[in-house]
């Protein structure tokens, strides 16, 4: 698939990855849905890209809120007809033992994250089908392959990520639809700010830029793989711990579980 002058809906799109992948498509000459909670940067990331000469969409809209979704998908294919490419970028995570988070936020962890990608594939999915093209591409996080203490709730956002997309990939299997998974190791973003994280290193020296995983996004949009992982390296590291759990398990959960009590 050619990029220019397809339709590309972001979610997440007002700041990290959204606002960086927003770009890279721009450059491609895409017309962008720029979705995200907070307008006025929404707005700010529009005025960006004006330089690109392409159409823009501004959609406030919260994710986790199906009836949201639904309004906006109403904005937007009323104006474009249909979406090209789907990217479901939208998540958080809060930082904490299951034993001190509240339930309702390790809700909110999973109504965003996943259940956001949920509501927006159901609603922009028919006109794919339509059409018998387009491309979803869900942001995971390398946390969809390892279950980690002090962000469980957030590993389980993406585990279901990945499985989802995974079934739902044959489900689309010779309608002209694809669906990939994007699974990045720590990036620089505000993804960080959250206050749980504050007593926590916030970069790693591996972690990525926002604009890595935006092209290594653009690149997941005409790709026939499900997932992606970034850097390619660390998938030796998942199929390690798919291979070897029993050697790979505990010694993950000992450094992250050390990291976890020295917060407390």
């Amino acid at each position: 698939m050619g990029f220019k002058n397809k339709v590309i809906l972001i979610t997440g799109a007002s700041s990290g990855i959204g606002r960086a992948t927003a770009i890279e498509f721009a450059k491609l000459g895409s017309n962008i849905v720029l979705v995200a909670r907070k307008k006025d940067k929404l707005e700010k990331v529009a005025d960006e890209l004006k330089k690109f000469s392409i159409s823009t969409l501004v959609c406030q809209c919260d994710v986790s809120k199906k009836d949201q979704v639904k309004e906006m998908s109403k904005i937007v294919l009323e104006k474009f007809d249909t979406v090209d490419v789907l990217v479901n970028n939208a998540g958080f995570a809060i930082y904490g033992s299951v034993y001190d988070l509240t339930i309702d936020e390790i809700e909110s962890q999973m109504e965003t994250n996943y259940f956001g990608m949920i509501y927006c594939i159901k609603n922009f999915l028919p006109s794919m089908i339509s059409k018998k093209s387009g491309h979803i591409v869900n942001v995971a996080s390398v946390a969809a392959s390892f279950g980690l203490p002090g962000i469980a709730s957030y590993c389980a956002s993406k585990f279901a990520m990945l499985g989802f997309s995974e079934g739902l990939k044959h489900e689309l299997k010779d309608t002209g639809i694809g669906i990939t998974v994007v699974s990045p190791i720590m990036v620089r973003t505000s993804f960080f700010d959250h206050t749980s994280f504050e007593k926590m290193p916030k970069y790693s020296p591996t972690s990525l830029s926002s604009e890595t995983v935006a092209k290594t996004i653009v690149k997941a949009a005409n790709s026939p793989r499900l997932e992606i992982i970034v850097p390619s390296i660390v998938r030796g590291a998942v199929w390690m711990k798919n291979t070897f759990p029993y050697l790979i398990n505990p010694i993950l959960g000992k450094s992250f579980k050390k990291q976890l009590d020295s917060t407390k």
